[in-house]
């Protein structure tokens, strides 16, 4: 003769097993919607990003940005989907790059005597690590675009090679370095750490 199960038990199952799955659909919200992490597989944002760095990425101000047809702030890292000319010479549509935001839409923008020139002046950039090696005519940034540069300028596949960034590519903004510990913390400028650069990858998902 078999015991009658306890109703409390079954009760508390269901419970954990409910607020369990809850607990998973909201982790997955928060992730399609607010913030996701990423880790750095290149050195195109050398010295601020070191390779291998894991980051948060927010999701909501460039979407507030679009809605309200506003720019991101210059400066603002922005991690972006594969803009149309990458997607036309054969990259992974699906990949998603980084870079750091030098121009808005308006804004001229030029390379000359190794410095970025943004609307006649030179700007002062400390996160380079070493002056700009080409040059690049004036260009003027359209409506709903960025301008959007490696901090690792000489070995970055960005904007003066494949033209703006159309403001609907733009994933997110990194906002916070979780690994490796000693780095951990809002992304900021870091010290001019000059290790070697890998070629331009796709950034990665991941924990």
């Amino acid at each position: 003769m078999t015991t009658p199960s306890n109703p409390s038990d079954e009760t508390q199952s269901r419970r954990f097993w409910r607020n369990l799955i809850l607990w998973a659909l909201l982790a997955l919200l928060v992730r399609w919607l607010v913030v996701e992490p990423r880790w750095i597989p290149s050195g195109s944002m050398l010295p601020t990003l070191q390779l291998k760095d894991r980051i948060l990425v927010e999701k909501i101000r460039p979407r507030i940005s679009r809605q309200q047809h506003t720019s991101l702030p210059l400066g603002s890292i922005v991690v972006f989907s594969a803009p149309p000319k990458l997607v036309e010479a054969g990259y992974d549509p699906a990949a998603a790059l980084i870079k750091r935001v030098v121009g808005r839409p308006g804004d001229q923008l030029a390379v000359r005597d190794g410095a970025l020139i943004r609307n006649g002046e030179v700007l002062e950039e400390p996160w380079l690590p070493e002056p700009i090696a080409y040059t690049m005519d004036a260009v003027t940034v359209a409506p709903d675009q960025l301008w959007v540069m490696g901090d690792n300028r000489n070995t970055s596949l960005d904007s003066h090679l494949w033209g703006s960034l159309p403001l609907a590519n733009v994933i997110g903004t990194a906002v916070w370095r979780y690994w490796p510990p000693v780095r951990f913390g809002p992304i900021r400028i870091s010290a001019n750490e000059k290790n070697g650069a890998m070629p331009e990858a796709a950034l990665r998902s991941g924990p």
